[in-house]
């Protein structure tokens, strides 16, 4: 297990570091004058070389990625010039984080239990009245779009019902029980979305395990199906899961931009799309970087876990 551990945090690192080149490189990319956006048509030619000296923009593009990269790494994300000249990227980009971190918890502890155990119970009764729904509905829900979806929870819940805020607004240093009522519907939505894929999944791995030769051979060993179903069918039905849930909380933490805007929730998906709108090239290099480490970081747990539970996958 040590050997396996030791190859996947190597492979950790190498994807990090091949993932800083590309992000790096896609952002000299991007269309438009950076000085040009960021001080307006009005700046004149010197104000507009000075800003691009400042920021280093004047240098070659490997110089700026080694400066990058290695400020990054000691924890010196530089300036976000979109905010001001005082607005530190780090601090900007940890307090969005932290909002996204906070729906990302409550979207997993509601989405991930119920929708297991409505996969499991249309799995176990394939062809049945249960399975045609949980599936009808799961469709159904998976063909709405993020903001229709949204925009019809903001209806019935916020203004007909009144039982919730229409928007999600979180001040800089709220607590999570004081935050609570704001991430109801935005967390409401993205478990919707989520709900749809692990059902049908876990559904899918049921269906599948349940016609495996192993599980007729313990049922007429005499072998209750409940311990068939909890002890081997779950067990094996149920991996590919771990992976799905893992991808979810990447998407979670910096891709539900949507979500975020429709109910004007401060996460992280927010001011990506703000520092692509302003070109704020440090501030999108750090954010598509924290995403990113949280995807591989969840991904190398659903690794570990998928190993845990299969000791082939350690072997091969």
């Amino acid at each position: 297990m040590s050997r396996f551990v030791v190859r996947r945090l190597g492979f950790l690192l190498l994807t990090l570091l091949l993932t800083s080149i590309l992000i790096f490189s896609v952002t000299q990319f991007l269309p438009g004058d950076v000085a040009r956006i960021t001080l307006g048509r009005e700046a004149g030619d010197e104000a507009l070389d000075a800003f691009r000296e400042e920021f280093g923009l004047d240098r070659p593009a490997v110089v700026q990625y080694l400066g990058w990269l290695g400020r990054f790494v000691v924890g010196d994300w530089g300036t976000a010039y979109s905010f001001g000249p005082s607005a530190g990227i780090r601090e900007l980009v940890v307090e969005r984080l932290r909002n996204s971190l906070m729906l990302a918890v409550v979207v997993l502890v509601f989405a991930v239990p119920l929708s297991v155990a409505l996969g499991v119970w249309a799995g176990l009764r394939e062809g049945r009245l249960a399975d045609h729904v949980i599936s009808l509905g799961s469709l159904a829900v998976v063909g709405l779009p993020e903001f229709v979806t949204g925009v019809l929870l903001i209806e019935l819940l916020a203004h007909r019902l009144r039982l919730l805020p229409a928007s999600s607004p979180i001040a800089p240093g709220t607590g999570f029980w004081e935050a609570l009522p704001s991430l109801v519907l935005p967390a409401l939505t993205a478990t919707l979305v989520l709900l749809a894929y692990i059902a049908r999944l876990s559904r899918a791995g049921v269906v599948e395990e349940m016609r495996r030769p192993y599980v007729r051979t313990a049922t007429l060993k005499g072998l209750p199906r409940r311990t068939v179903v909890v002890k081997h069918v779950l067990r094996n039905a149920l991996l590919p899961t771990i992976t799905v849930v893992a991808i979810s909380f990447g998407w979670l933490i910096g891709g539900i931009i949507v979500i975020e805007n429709v109910f004007n929730y401060p996460g992280l998906g927010r001011l990506l799309l703000f520092a692509i709108d302003r070109q704020d090239l440090p501030l999108l290099q750090a954010i598509a970087f924290v995403v990113v480490l949280f995807v591989v970081l969840a991904n190398l747990v659903a690794d570990l876990l998928y190993a845990a539970l299969n000791p082939r996958i350690r072997y091969e």
